[in-house]
């Protein structure tokens, strides 16, 4: 962590300017180099103050960085990759903020010089917000970050990214892309089709008598379409296996409603609330949920 003089942030909407600022709150004497190709976005981050300095300069962005952070949508990673891949200094790290891990380290292995290091990483945090206007320096505070790794990863480099994530208030957890994809398919981005599915299945008039429960329940339906649709292409198998997970538990819940057994539906229905306690006990415990 000492040799860490520059970062470089590649993206200025929520997450990136929010690591930005966590970085200027947590490590005073790094100096924190923002891009973003919009000029709208340079002026407003400017003027929050979000990095040391904002650059219009992709490669003279990354030529000095010891850490890049690309938090731009996924589909332009690999294009990102080919740009600054000249410009890298040797030894520097690269990571990025993700969804989706097979394809990003798929393309960092094509487009990356075998000089630096690329390790994936996923901080568990935002919100169906966008924008530099929302970032917060606290994003990351109690949340979990994913860093994934190969046999091929560098030891120091992780180790060096598990500290800095630590220090902007992550708790870190390792695991190859492959695991990764799987898991958040099912707990990340099916429930995102999911909250769609059930808005897009009401109409706008009876939507207007949807009380708390149902807002709560399709707040992630208001996530980025842009975004999203990158984060499920980027995914696929794991997503429609998902999905189709989904669809076998619905089918239960018909088939006994159908048959009006009542033992059935409480039994499903119990299942889910016990397994959802379990779940809210062990969020309490790991302090990742606020009483």
């Amino acid at each position: 962590m000492k040799d860490l003089r520059q970062i470089t942030v590649i993206g200025l909407g929520l997450l990136g300017s929010s690591i930005s600022l966590a970085v200027l709150r947590s490590f005073a004497r790094v100096k924190v180099i923002g891009y973003t190709h919009r000029p709208s976005t340079r002026t407003k981050a400017r003027g929050l103050s979000v990095s040391t300095e904002v650059v219009d300069c992709l490669k003279s962005s990354v030529s000095c960085a010891d850490l890049i952070i690309l938090a731009t949508p996924i589909a332009t990673f690999e294009k990102t990759f080919s740009e600054i891949a000249n410009a890298l200094p040797s030894g520097c790290i690269v990571t990025d903020v993700g969804s989706t891990k097979v394809l990003p380290h798929r393309w960092a292995a094509r487009k990356l010089p075998k000089k630096v290091r690329y390790i994936g990483s996923h901080p568990i945090a935002g919100s169906e917000q966008r924008g530099i206007e929302f970032a917060r320096d606290d994003l990351f505070d109690g949340a979990m970050c994913i860093l994934t790794t190969t046999k091929k990863s560098n030891r120091q480099a992780v180790k060096t990214l598990k500290s800095f994530w630590s220090k902007l208030g992550c708790s870190v957890r390792l695991m190859t892309p492959a695991e990764h994809d799987r898991i958040f398919a099912n707990v990340s981005h099916v429930p995102h089709i999911t909250a769609a599915a059930l808005i897009n299945a009401n109409d706008n008039e009876e939507l207007k008598f949807a009380g708390k429960g149902f807002m709560d329940t399709s707040r992630i339906a208001s996530g980025p379409a842009n975004i999203w649709t990158d984060v499920l292409l980027t995914n696929i198998n794991n997503t429609t296996k998902g999905i189709d997970k989904i669809i076998a538990e619905l089918e239960k819940l018909k088939k006994a409603i159908k048959k009006e057994n009542k033992r059935e539906i409480e039994k499903l229905l119990e299942k889910a609330r016990t397994k959802r306690a379990i779940l809210v006990k062990y969020k309490y415990k790991k302090k990742e949920l606020i009483s």
